[in-house]
Parts: structure tokens; sequence; C-alpha cells
């Protein structure tokens, strides 16, 4: 019985969270008369993954008894990892696109350098934020598996507190994926499968939460190195353009926005 609620609340948690948020992006786009300005969104997203990294989850780690040194060090590691990551993605999109210039020769340098450039940053960010996603849904549902371990009641407010604090971070997963694939459907369903690892972190903290509440630590660390790389090595570059005054302010809005919202919704559910 016990299992079953697990799996169900990790379910509902994962997935709902990301369904809520591409809910909320449809909303928000079909009422800016077409859709929000994409600098924008990556502002929003950008800040919400950054305050996902910095206000919640290193907090959370740095909360538990697990050394200080060996959370930094996991970070460092995994800030490293997501390089290596996407130095091999950006090899791999190469050796493909070099193949297809040989079949393609009326294909001019210029335009090849300028479509790798777009296209690298796009796809690299997508696999490390899925990447650092699962990870951190991982945890969530060792966190949830944990709370119905303990009361049933508290495992529904553990399950409905994460669906809560998931939802502005999923924003900021959506739009990095739309912007790698350009595919909102490929989107939507690679942050859903995501999100269903949730439930695998439930199954494992179900058998094994003993064993599992040490090392949540460090998956807290891990997920958040792949949100902050993301965010400052792929969002926020493209960010770095010549605006006008008006635009500039705007694209701080959005990146404060992201920050305030998360930050928000994360202290409420902290609260509960």
């Amino acid at each position: 019985m016990t299992l079953a609620a697990i799996i169900l609340a990790t379910l509902a948690a994962g997935i709902g969270s990301v369904w809520v948020a591409a809910l909320l992006m449809r909303v928000g786009v079909s009422s800016n008369n077409g859709g929000m300005m994409p600098q924008r969104l990556l502002s929003l997203a950008a800040g919400a993954l950054l305050a996902t990294a910095f206000m919640h989850l290193l907090p959370e780690a740095f909360e538990s008894e697990a050394s200080a040194h060996d959370l930094f060090l996991t970070l460092l590691i995994g800030v490293v990892f997501f390089f290596l990551l996407d130095k091999a993605e950006l090899w791999h999109h190469g050796h493909e696109h070099g193949h297809g210039h040989d079949n393609h020769p009326s294909h001019g340098h210029g335009h090849a350098h300028g479509h790798d450039g777009h296209d690298h940053g796009k796809a690299t960010g997508g696999w490390a934020v899925l990447t650092g996603d699962s990870v951190h849904c991982f945890g969530d549902g060792v966190l949830i598996a944990s709370a119905f371990l303990a009361d049933m009641r508290l495992g529904l407010i553990a399950a409905a507190s994460v669906l809560a604090h998931e939802v502005p971070h999923h924003i900021g997963d959506l739009v990095v994926l739309r912007h790698a694939s350009g595919n909102r459907r490929v989107a939507l369903v690679k942050v859903s499968l995501a999100g269903a690892v949730t439930a695998l972190g439930g199954i494992a903290g179900y058998f094994l939460v003993g064993q599992l509440q040490d090392w949540l630590p460090y998956f807290l660390v891990l997920a958040s190195s792949s949100f902050v790389y993301v965010a400052l090595a792929d969002l926020i570059p493209q960010l770095q353009k010549r605006l006008t005054a008006r635009e500039t302010f705007a694209q701080i809005a959005w990146l404060v926005a992201g920050m305030v919202l998360v930050t928000l919704v994360s202290g409420l559910a902290h609260s509960h």
C-alpha cells in the first residue's frame, strides 16, 4: 500500500509539475499576442535555474551532516563533468556536420560556421539540463519516499510541495530544451521523462532509504552544478548582446523574476 502511494505521488509530482509548467507557459504565450520574446524567456530560464541551484538545492545540501569540503568538491566535479559533456556534444555535432558538408560542397564556410555556433550551444545545454534534472528528480523521489515511510500525510504534503516548487524550475528546463530542439513537443516529452525519474527515486527510497539518505546531499549538489553550468555557460552568454536601454531593463527584470519566483515557491515549500 505504501509503495503504491509512493509511486503514484512521485509520478504526480515529477510529471505533473512539468505539465503544469507547460500549461503556464502556454497561457503566458497566448496572452502575449503570439509569444513572449525569446530573450525574455531565456532570461527567465537563467534566473530560475540559478535560483534553484543557489536558493534551494545547495542550502538543502549544506544543511545535512555531509562535509562542506566534500560537497564543494562534488560541485567542482559536477561543473567539470558538464563542461566535458559540452565538449563531447560539440565534437559529436561537428563530426556529423562535417560529414553532411562532404555530401553538400555547395554550402559555404561562413554558413557552416554560423550554423554550428548556433546549434552547438543549444544542443549541449539541453543534455546538461536533462542530466541534472534527472539527478534532481531522483533526489526528490527519495525525499518523498522517506516522508511517506514516516507518515502517509507527511508524504502527501512532501509530494505536493515538490510539485509546487518544481513548476518554476521546469519552466526554465522547457525553455532550454525548446531552444535546443526547436520542437515544443519533443521538449515536453524529454522533460516529462526526466520528471518520471522521481518515481525511480521513490521506489529506490522505499527499499534503500537508510543508505540513500546519506547520498542525498551529493545528488542535490550534482544537480545544482548542472543548472549553474547551463545558466552561466549556455543561457547568460546568449543574453550578452547590445540592446536598447528598454530591452536591457526587460531582460534584467525577467532574470530577476525567474529568481524571485523560484525563491518564493521554495520558501513556501520549506515552511510547510
